[in-house]
């Protein structure tokens, strides 16, 4: 277990899995966590990283922020979410190698695994196929992070810890439609739906690409899971290790929500990759597992955006 009175960095406070993860940091007893904004630490600036690292001086890194969006914005921008990915994990890499961190946490995604798997995908799929062109560049950037932590461990001694984590939805989502990941945007749709009493809600694809989910709280707890109990820098799953088509999702949503229009599929859009459900037989075996059912999950998600949407906090 690391030490809760030492210094712990937090990249990516403000996004869903580092709010959630800040709060369950704090209440785990942490008497000094650093969660810089993105207007306090530009993570993509090598100086600015280092001058931060000379200050503050961590002992833990947990490199939780990213650029992450949905399909759409991947297709849109796929040099951008390369890009500054990249650049934020050879600066975090590079200033804790420089500065002696003690152990650190590089967060990542089920989309670094090749298309074309039937089944449930083991850690040792990795690099063993093509990936998904729908988040091509988004995926590599994880990987050279996963790179990167074997690296620093063999040749510098850094300890990296690296869990992938399926599909992220819950507590601290957005619900941007341009930037929105799937179940989130679904809520928002068909909430928007039934108040506007819409007749029917267009879907992109076919609804027949297959989903696992991970609510924020759980993936939360699997970083905190992480940095207390793992002690080796190869990728660890993490997920349900169940998963269930985009069209069965969208009937859970639009049931839960109180939707009763026509839902409509719009094939000359994309599906993204057509199964991604992970294997999370190895983390099980040491001991972690997910708490929030997915029917649980959604109801909090719709309750969580009809609160936003009623107090007027929605941004887009």
């Amino acid at each position: 277990m690391i030490d809760r009175n030492k210094t712990i960095l937090l990249t990516g406070a403000t996004g869903m899995v580092g709010g959630v993860t800040r709060t369950l940091l704090e209440q785990s007893g942490f008497s000094r966590v650093l969660a810089p904004a993105r207007q306090d630490l530009d993570l993509t600036d090598e100086s600015a990283v280092y001058g931060y690292f000379a200050r503050e001086r961590p002992a833990y890194v947990l490199m939780v922020g990213a650029r992450v969006g949905g399909i759409a914005a991947n297709m849109q921008d796929p040099v951008g979410f390369t890009d500054v990915n990249l650049r934020m994990n050879l600066n975090l890499f590079s200033a804790s190698h420089r500065y002696g961190t003690e152990k650190n946490l590089f967060l990542g995604s089920s989309c670094i695994y090749p298309i074309g798997h039937t089944g449930l995908i083991p850690e040792s799929a990795l690099l063993t196929g093509e990936l998904e062109p729908t988040n091509e560049g988004y995926a590599l950037s994880k990987i050279v992070g996963l790179k990167l932590a074997r690296y620093y461990w063999q040749q510098h001694g850094l300890l990296t810890v690296c869990p992938m984590l399926s599909n992220v939805y819950g507590t601290g989502d957005h619900f941007d439609l341009g930037r929105a990941h799937v179940l989130s945007a679904l809520v928002r749709r068909f909430v928007d739906a039934r108040d506007n009493g819409a007749e029917s809600v267009t879907l992109w694809g076919t609804g027949v690409a297959r989903r696992e989910f991970l609510h924020s709280e759980d993936a939360a707890r699997a970083v905190l899971f992480f940095m207390d109990h793992i002690d080796q820098p190869d990728h660890i799953n993490v997920g349900l290790g169940t998963d269930v088509t985009i069209r069965e999702l969208a009937d859970l949503i639009a049931q839960a929500t109180g939707f009763l229009g026509e839902v409509r599929w719009d094939p000359s859009k994309p599906d993204g990759m057509l199964r991604k459900c992970l294997d999370t037989s190895k983390l099980q075996a040491l001991g972690f597992t997910p708490r929030v059912t997915l029917g649980e999950g959604i109801r909090r998600t719709i309750a969580e955006y009809e609160t936003i949407k009623r107090t007027g906090a929605l941004k887009s």
